[in-house]
């Protein structure tokens, strides 16, 4: 079971989705974990998921710790499908959940009235990519599976 979590090639093409992934997700849940790079830090971001998008603290946290320690998992390539799976499952969340009403398209010049869905559907290809195949080379998981 271990071999398969761990398991991968040394694909550099891998390596570069999941160092992209790795950084955009550990410095969004910075924002929320640690209230780096202008974010609100931990208990704000609870207080906005419960008290706005009435979600249940736990899931709050568990949703913080995907982006948060998902992104340091991704960078080091340890665990790598299983971030993979965590980021997946909170752009899910959030396509459903708030940016689906708002289209297909980012707001680039400000006129809707929210964001559309185009990250969130990238980003959760290049997870499905990261858990099929794994981390690639130059990675943790890579090291530990030979």
């Amino acid at each position: 079971m271990l071999k398969r979590i761990l398991g991968t090639s040394d694909d550099y093409t891998l390596t570069i989705l999941r160092l992209v992934l790795g950084i955009i997700f550990f410095a969004h849940g910075a924002q929320k974990a640690l209230g780096w790079f202008g974010g609100f830090g931990l208990h704000a971001t609870v207080g906005a998921f419960t008290g706005m998008m009435h979600i249940p603290a736990p899931l709050a946290y568990v949703a913080i710790a995907a982006e948060f320690l998902g992104g340091l998992g991704l960078i080091v390539g340890l665990l790598t499908r299983l971030a993979a799976f965590g980021i997946a499952m909170n752009m899910l969340v959030a396509i459903f959940a708030v940016h689906l009403q708002y289209g297909l398209f980012a707001n680039w010049f400000g006129n809707q009235k929210g964001e559309g869905i185009e990250f969130h559907l990238l980003v959760v290809a290049i997870a499905i990519v990261l858990m099929a195949r794994g981390s690639g080379a130059l990675s943790a998981d890579r090291a530990l599976s030979k």
